[in-house]
Protein backbone atom coordinates (compact mmCIF):
# COMPACT_ATOMS: atom_id res chain seq x y z
CA UNK A 1 0.00 0.00 0.00
CA UNK A 2 1.31 3.40 -0.91
CA UNK A 3 1.65 5.75 2.07
CA UNK A 4 0.30 9.31 1.73
CA UNK A 5 2.80 12.09 1.28
CA UNK A 6 2.40 14.88 3.82
CA UNK A 7 2.67 18.47 2.68
CA UNK A 8 4.99 20.89 4.44
CA UNK A 9 1.94 22.52 6.05
CA UNK A 10 0.75 19.16 7.37
CA UNK A 11 4.18 18.45 8.81
CA UNK A 12 4.17 21.86 10.50
CA UNK A 13 0.95 20.93 12.30
CA UNK A 14 1.53 17.23 12.91
CA UNK A 15 5.22 16.96 13.88
CA UNK A 16 4.92 18.95 17.11
CA UNK A 17 2.01 16.79 18.23
CA UNK A 18 4.07 13.66 17.63
CA UNK A 19 6.92 15.07 19.69
CA UNK A 20 4.52 15.96 22.48
CA UNK A 21 3.20 12.40 22.63
CA UNK A 22 6.73 11.01 22.77
CA UNK A 23 7.55 13.29 25.68
CA UNK A 24 4.34 12.65 27.61
CA UNK A 25 5.61 9.56 29.41
CA UNK A 26 8.42 11.60 30.98
CA UNK A 27 6.22 14.45 32.14
CA UNK A 28 4.89 13.26 35.54
CA UNK A 29 8.29 12.32 36.97
CA UNK A 30 9.84 15.57 35.77
CA UNK A 31 7.03 17.71 37.08
CA UNK A 32 6.76 16.10 40.53
CA UNK A 33 9.73 18.11 41.82
CA UNK A 34 7.42 21.13 41.70
CA UNK A 35 4.69 19.51 43.77
CA UNK A 36 5.56 21.54 46.87
CA UNK A 37 5.22 24.78 44.90
CA UNK A 38 1.80 23.77 43.60
CA UNK A 39 0.66 22.67 47.06
CA UNK A 40 1.72 26.05 48.43
CA UNK A 41 -0.38 27.86 45.83
CA UNK A 42 -3.34 25.60 46.56
CA UNK A 43 -3.02 26.25 50.31
CA UNK A 44 -2.92 30.00 49.68
CA UNK A 45 -6.01 29.73 47.49
CA UNK A 46 -7.90 27.90 50.23
CA UNK A 47 -6.91 30.49 52.81
CA UNK A 48 -7.80 33.44 50.60
CA UNK A 49 -9.63 32.35 47.42
CA UNK A 50 -8.48 34.50 44.49
CA UNK A 51 -11.13 36.10 42.29
CA UNK A 52 -12.48 34.32 39.24
CA UNK A 53 -12.17 36.13 35.94
CA UNK A 54 -8.73 37.59 36.62
CA UNK A 55 -5.75 37.76 34.31
CA UNK A 56 -3.69 34.67 35.07
CA UNK A 57 0.09 34.65 34.72
CA UNK A 58 1.66 31.20 34.44
CA UNK A 59 5.16 30.03 33.65
CA UNK A 60 8.67 30.27 34.97
CA UNK A 61 10.85 32.46 37.17
CA UNK A 62 10.30 35.62 35.15
CA UNK A 63 6.76 35.65 36.53
CA UNK A 64 7.58 34.01 39.86
CA UNK A 65 10.09 36.78 40.66
CA UNK A 66 7.84 39.65 39.55
CA UNK A 67 7.29 41.08 43.02
CA UNK A 68 6.21 44.55 41.84
CA UNK A 69 3.49 43.14 39.59
CA UNK A 70 0.50 44.81 41.23
CA UNK A 71 2.29 48.16 41.49
CA UNK A 72 3.35 47.95 37.85
CA UNK A 73 -0.17 47.11 36.63
CA UNK A 74 -2.47 49.03 39.00
CA UNK A 75 -6.17 48.48 38.60
CA UNK A 76 -5.88 45.00 37.10
CA UNK A 77 -6.96 41.86 38.93
CA UNK A 78 -4.05 39.49 38.35
CA UNK A 79 -3.26 36.04 39.73
CA UNK A 80 0.39 35.03 39.42
CA UNK A 81 1.16 31.31 39.30
CA UNK A 82 4.77 31.40 38.12
CA UNK A 83 7.18 28.75 39.42
CA UNK A 84 10.96 29.03 39.37
CA UNK A 85 12.63 26.73 36.78
CA UNK A 86 9.31 25.67 35.22
CA UNK A 87 9.25 24.28 31.69
CA UNK A 88 6.22 23.97 29.43
CA UNK A 89 5.78 20.25 30.05
CA UNK A 90 5.71 21.01 33.80
CA UNK A 91 2.95 23.54 33.25
CA UNK A 92 1.05 20.99 31.16
CA UNK A 93 1.32 18.49 33.99
CA UNK A 94 -0.19 20.95 36.47
CA UNK A 95 -2.61 22.85 34.24
CA UNK A 96 -5.63 21.30 35.99
CA UNK A 97 -4.42 22.69 39.31
CA UNK A 98 -2.59 25.91 38.45
CA UNK A 99 -4.69 27.32 35.61
CA UNK A 100 -8.17 25.89 35.11
CA UNK A 101 -9.57 26.38 38.66
CA UNK A 102 -9.14 30.16 38.38
CA UNK A 103 -11.35 30.43 35.30
CA UNK A 104 -9.39 33.49 34.15
CA UNK A 105 -10.51 36.00 31.55
CA UNK A 106 -7.05 35.86 29.98
CA UNK A 107 -3.97 33.66 30.35
CA UNK A 108 -0.46 35.02 29.82
CA UNK A 109 2.47 32.64 29.65
CA UNK A 110 6.13 33.29 30.09
CA UNK A 111 7.84 29.94 29.74
CA UNK A 112 10.20 28.22 27.33
CA UNK A 113 13.56 29.71 28.21
CA UNK A 114 14.36 26.80 30.54
CA UNK A 115 13.22 24.37 27.85
CA UNK A 116 15.73 25.76 25.34
CA UNK A 117 18.42 26.00 28.04
CA UNK A 118 17.91 22.29 28.71
CA UNK A 119 18.31 21.34 25.06
CA UNK A 120 14.76 21.20 23.74
CA UNK A 121 14.22 22.13 20.12
CA UNK A 122 11.86 24.87 18.90
CA UNK A 123 9.62 22.10 17.51
CA UNK A 124 9.43 20.45 20.93
CA UNK A 125 8.54 23.78 22.51
CA UNK A 126 5.77 24.33 19.96
CA UNK A 127 4.42 20.84 20.61
CA UNK A 128 4.22 21.49 24.34
CA UNK A 129 2.52 24.83 23.73
CA UNK A 130 -0.06 23.14 21.50
CA UNK A 131 -0.70 20.63 24.27
CA UNK A 132 -1.27 23.47 26.73
CA UNK A 133 -3.71 25.18 24.37
CA UNK A 134 -5.61 21.92 23.81
CA UNK A 135 -5.94 21.33 27.57
CA UNK A 136 -7.15 24.86 28.22
CA UNK A 137 -9.52 24.96 25.25
CA UNK A 138 -11.24 21.78 26.44
CA UNK A 139 -12.29 23.49 29.67
CA UNK A 140 -12.18 27.22 28.81
CA UNK A 141 -12.81 27.48 25.07
CA UNK A 142 -13.17 31.25 24.85
CA UNK A 143 -10.24 32.41 26.98
CA UNK A 144 -7.45 34.26 25.11
CA UNK A 145 -3.97 32.82 25.62
CA UNK A 146 -0.94 35.07 25.16
CA UNK A 147 2.58 33.69 24.86
CA UNK A 148 5.44 35.99 25.89
CA UNK A 149 8.47 35.53 23.70
CA UNK A 150 11.69 34.10 25.00
CA UNK A 151 13.99 36.90 26.10
CA UNK A 152 17.61 37.73 25.14
CA UNK A 153 19.19 37.68 28.58
CA UNK A 154 22.94 38.36 28.29
CA UNK A 155 23.65 35.48 30.68
CA UNK A 156 22.31 33.04 28.08
CA UNK A 157 23.24 34.89 24.93
CA UNK A 158 24.98 31.79 23.57
CA UNK A 159 21.45 30.38 23.11
CA UNK A 160 20.32 33.36 21.04
CA UNK A 161 19.96 31.51 17.73
CA UNK A 162 17.82 28.76 19.26
CA UNK A 163 15.74 31.29 21.18
CA UNK A 164 15.11 33.33 18.04
CA UNK A 165 14.11 30.17 16.16
CA UNK A 166 11.70 29.16 18.94
CA UNK A 167 10.15 32.63 18.98
CA UNK A 168 9.71 32.62 15.22
CA UNK A 169 8.11 29.17 15.13
CA UNK A 170 5.68 30.02 17.93
CA UNK A 171 4.87 33.42 16.43
CA UNK A 172 4.08 31.85 13.07
CA UNK A 173 1.84 29.21 14.61
CA UNK A 174 0.03 31.67 16.88
CA UNK A 175 -0.73 33.92 13.89
CA UNK A 176 -2.76 31.07 12.36
CA UNK A 177 -4.92 30.41 15.43
CA UNK A 178 -7.89 32.39 16.78
CA UNK A 179 -7.67 33.46 20.41
CA UNK A 180 -3.88 33.16 20.62
CA UNK A 181 -1.58 36.17 21.03
CA UNK A 182 2.18 36.64 20.82
CA UNK A 183 3.93 39.20 23.06
CA UNK A 184 7.22 40.03 21.35
CA UNK A 185 9.82 41.18 23.89
CA UNK A 186 12.95 40.24 21.95
CA UNK A 187 13.83 43.29 19.88
CA UNK A 188 12.94 45.77 22.61
CA UNK A 189 15.50 44.10 24.88
CA UNK A 190 18.33 44.56 22.38
CA UNK A 191 20.60 47.53 21.70
CA UNK A 192 20.65 49.27 18.33
CA UNK A 193 23.60 47.00 17.53
CA UNK A 194 21.59 43.83 18.19
CA UNK A 195 23.17 42.93 21.54
CA UNK A 196 21.37 42.35 24.85
CA UNK A 197 20.68 45.49 26.84
CA UNK A 198 22.63 45.12 30.07
CA UNK A 199 20.42 47.65 31.88
CA UNK A 200 17.40 45.31 31.99
CA UNK A 201 18.80 42.46 34.09
CA UNK A 202 19.76 41.64 37.66
CA UNK A 203 23.25 40.49 38.54
CA UNK A 204 22.79 36.98 37.14
CA UNK A 205 22.03 38.54 33.70
CA UNK A 206 19.21 36.00 33.23
CA UNK A 207 16.32 37.49 35.20
CA UNK A 208 14.91 40.97 34.54
CA UNK A 209 15.26 43.85 36.96
CA UNK A 210 12.48 46.36 37.55
CA UNK A 211 13.32 48.24 34.34
CA UNK A 212 12.96 44.93 32.48
CA UNK A 213 9.54 44.33 33.99
CA UNK A 214 8.41 47.87 33.19
CA UNK A 215 9.44 47.30 29.57
CA UNK A 216 7.31 44.14 29.56
CA UNK A 217 4.36 46.15 30.92
CA UNK A 218 4.78 48.74 28.18
CA UNK A 219 4.65 46.05 25.49
CA UNK A 220 1.86 43.86 26.83
CA UNK A 221 -0.37 46.55 28.37
CA UNK A 222 -2.36 47.20 25.13
CA UNK A 223 -3.46 43.54 25.10
CA UNK A 224 -5.00 43.66 28.57
CA UNK A 225 -7.95 45.93 27.93
CA UNK A 226 -9.09 48.48 30.47
CA UNK A 227 -8.36 48.02 34.19
CA UNK A 228 -11.23 46.42 36.08
CA UNK A 229 -10.61 48.44 39.26
CA UNK A 230 -9.97 52.07 40.07
CA UNK A 231 -6.33 52.47 40.99
CA UNK A 232 -5.48 54.62 44.03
Amino acid sequence: MRLPVLSSRSLFLVLPLVLANLAAAQTPAAANRFEKNVLAYEAADRAAPPPQGAILLAGDSQFYRWKTLHDDLPGYTIVNRGIDSFQLHDLNHYVDRLVLPHRPRMIILHVGGNDVHNGKSPEHLLADFQTFVTKVRAALPGVPIAFSSLTPGPGRWEEADRRRAANQLLKQYIATQPGLLFIDLWDAMLTAGGQPREDLWVEDRVHPNHAGYLLRVQIMRPLLGQPDQKSP
